[in-house]
């Protein structure tokens, strides 16, 4: 099984065919029409010829078609990274075993004491915590600005200290959509390197590397494993740098199992179709709420009323799956909604086939008071529902039902 890039598939124009056939060589090896998953720990050489022909390679250069041990590489990752690669046309990509990881590792293996980090407010709350304690052990600041504010984010930048200004697109849970011509422009200038998580979006929606970002980052997990069985994380960018990543993580040995390599290149074959269909659902569904006179306001980019539609329109193919809204009530208004909901499951994460929905009062939050909820932007009666595949009118005819039991605000008082 060879290593490098089919040169039978090239860029191809459609999603749909860079999911199915991006990256991926016409033979796999056993002439089998899906990646064999290669579980094994080491790998056999034929003779002494052998392992010095393959340690010429690997100490003076060239591209290497096998590996010596599992921790340094393996066919079924090597698959996926091909494809996430193509899917974003990035040279190379590199997979972890969780999205936390592939972050980590990143700021772990770039970043040195002394230098410091510039990072949007409304970022995964796990990902500002890594920077804000585990870095700060290491020497590293970190600092937090508003999403959306370009003044802010500009003047906390430090000159030859800041390596990373990093943000996500859409964010979560309120779907802010960040400038990339104007991040990449920043970056440029200040000789920082920008990263960029779009999970939410996809490469089906958005492809950052188009815009000038130097690093792009999805949790694997969520849309591109697409059926709520997997745990993995990736990074794409130019191939010096990703190369880097995995030459750290030889060392640091955060490897992807290659079973889970497989779900993932499985999922990855219907990412387009997947995307697609969550991207028309969402749509219909964030409409139908917006105008329901239960639901105090919706975030959604596809929808007007955003304050970053224009931006969204002008940089996105499609809007994403996951809608963020408002019940008119307090807390326990807006979970007695929730549990009466029949089609989504009450959960984490998104991006599955199954309809996903949570509190995140209550999820991600749990841990601090109301007023404290408040202070970092979390009101107790916020939903963020992630779509899966179900029909948009078998969805909206559940969110119907479930509303109208909500109580009149004057039954409830404000929120």
């Amino acid at each position: 099984m060879t290593r490098t890039n089919s040169k039978e598939n090239g860029q191809y124009k459609g999603a749909s065919t860079r999911s199915v056939h991006g990256g991926a060589p016409r033979d796999k090896g056993f002439h089998a029409m899906t990646t064999p998953i290669v579980q094994t720990a080491t790998y056999t050489f034929d003779s002494t010829a052998d392992v010095i022909k393959f340690l010429d390679k690997k100490v003076y250069g060239g591209e290497l078609d096998r590996e010596e041990y599992a921790r340094y590489g393996n066919p079924s990752v090597w698959s996926i990274e091909r494809r996430i690669a193509h899917l974003e046309g990035a040279e190379d990509a590199v997979v972890y075993p969780s999205g936390m990881s592939a972050v980590t590792s990143l700021f772990l293996t770039v970043l040195r004491p002394g230098t410091h980090i510039v990072m949007t407010d409304d970022c995964y709350r796990r990902t500002r915590q890594f920077c804000e304690t585990t870095l700060k052990k290491f020497g590293i600041d970190t600092s937090v600005v508003p999403m959306g504010d370009s003044a802010a984010l500009e003047a906390a930048i430090v000159p030859k200290k800041t390596r990373f200004i990093f943000t996500e697109t859409p964010t979560n849970p309120y779907l802010r959509v960040a400038d990339l011509h104007h991040l990449a422009e920043l970056g440029v200038r200040h000789r920082a390197m920008t990263l960029l998580d779009t999970t939410f979006a996809t490469p089906v929606n958005l492809r950052p590397l188009e815009f000038g970002i130097d690093f792009v980052m999805h949790s694997a997990t969520k849309y591109f494993g697409g059926h709520n069985d997997v745990l993995a994380g990736a990074i794409a960018g130019g191939a010096g740098r990703i190369k880097a990543l995995k030459d750290a993580r030889g060392i640091m040995g955060n490897v992807i199992d290659p079973h889970q390599a497989f779900l993932v290149e499985r999922g990855l074959k219907t990412l387009a179709l997947r995307v697609r269909h969550q991207n028309e659902s969402a749509l219909d569904v964030a409409r139908f709420l917006e105008n329901h006179p239960k639901i105090d306001r919706v975030y959604y980019p596809g929808l007007p009323s955003h304050p970053d539609h224009e931006l969204a329109r002008a940089q996105m193919r499609g809007f994403g799956g996951v809608i963020s809204f408002e019940v008119a009530g307090d807390i326990k208004t807006t979970s007695d909604f929730i549990d009466r909901l029949r089609i989504p499951y009450i959960a984490p994460s998104l991006g599955g086939t199954e309809s996903l929905i949570e509190q995140p009062a209550y999820f991600s939050y749990y841990d601090l008071s109301s007023e404290e909820r408040l202070a970092v932007g979390i009101k107790d009666n916020l939903v963020r529902f992630a779509l899966g595949i179900e029909d948009a009118e078998d969805i909206i005819e559940d969110l119907e039902r479930s509303l109208e039991q909500v109580p009149a605000r004057s039954a409830v008082g404000q929120v």
